[in-house]
């Protein structure tokens, strides 16, 4: 289940790159001048309280439009426990997505590891992410694959659209999240909607609410519950 989980992720979301250093020790004592404007707020915690609170507000982009008024499209901050370098600048996103697994290398909150498990496509480099990045690649470029997602995939928007009414509002974002929900349950488990995938989409739910939480783990806490729902 846990490749599914990255599936649906990486269909449903995207997200500003956040960097971690490969030696975080160096943000605390390299000179200021080698390191973007920022701040890396209270002791401990940092801004991850902030960071959290505004990923559930009516404005998620509150928290990263605030500091690039401020510090520009790069700059520093601490969040999950870790100091950290952020970048919303397009063209530094995709030089670290394209360098070599030397220069950069992924690191993830505490929360999301244990979450996604120590064997997650997150959580492995260099040739063998390429390997299985290729696999997957590879089995969702299937004409054949292609042709059955598209069809369903039409199937599920006329049945959704169907069941609108003229005095009820309509979110479309919440809409296209079940739609895509729906024809990738069916594409990876071959699951028809009904009592089975809504109980899975409330479990799935339930597990992506603990991505951005503190990492703290447990009875009671966001994490907790995600990692019972995983």
């Amino acid at each position: 289940m846990d490749n599914l989980w990255i599936v649906f992720l990486t269909a449903i979301f995207s997200s500003t790159i956040i960097l971690l250093y490969r030696n975080r020790s160096r943000i605390r004592s390299s000179p200021s001048s080698s390191l973007p404007l920022g701040t890396l707020g209270w002791p401990l915690i940092g801004e991850t309280l902030e960071f959290i609170s505004c990923a559930y507000s009516d404005r998620p982009e509150s928290f990263m439009e605030r500091r690039r008024r401020m510090y520009g499209k790069v700059f520093k901050s601490h969040i999950f426990g870790s100091p950290t370098i952020v970048s919303i600048d397009a063209e530094v996103s995709r030089f670290v997505l394209q360098s070599d697994s030397k220069a950069f290398v992924p690191s993830y909150p505490k929360s999301l590891t244990e979450l996604m498990g120590q064997s997650s496509i997150l959580l492995i480099n260099g040739s063998l992410q390429r390997r299985v990045h290729g696999l997957i690649g590879a089995f969702f470029k299937s004409p054949h694959l292609k042709a059955q997602i598209t069809q369903e995939m039409e199937s599920y928007i006329q049945k959704s659209m169907g069941s609108w009414r003229d005095d009820h509002p309509i979110f479309i974002q919440d809409e296209a999240k079940n739609i895509a929900f729906q024809v990738l349950v069916k594409a990876l488990i071959s699951l028809n909607p009904g009592e089975e995938m809504e109980f899975l989409r409330k479990q799935f739910q339930e597990f992506i609410s603990g991505l951005m939480s503190l990492p703290v783990n447990i009875p009671g806490t966001r994490l907790y519950r995600s990692l019972q729902a995983s």
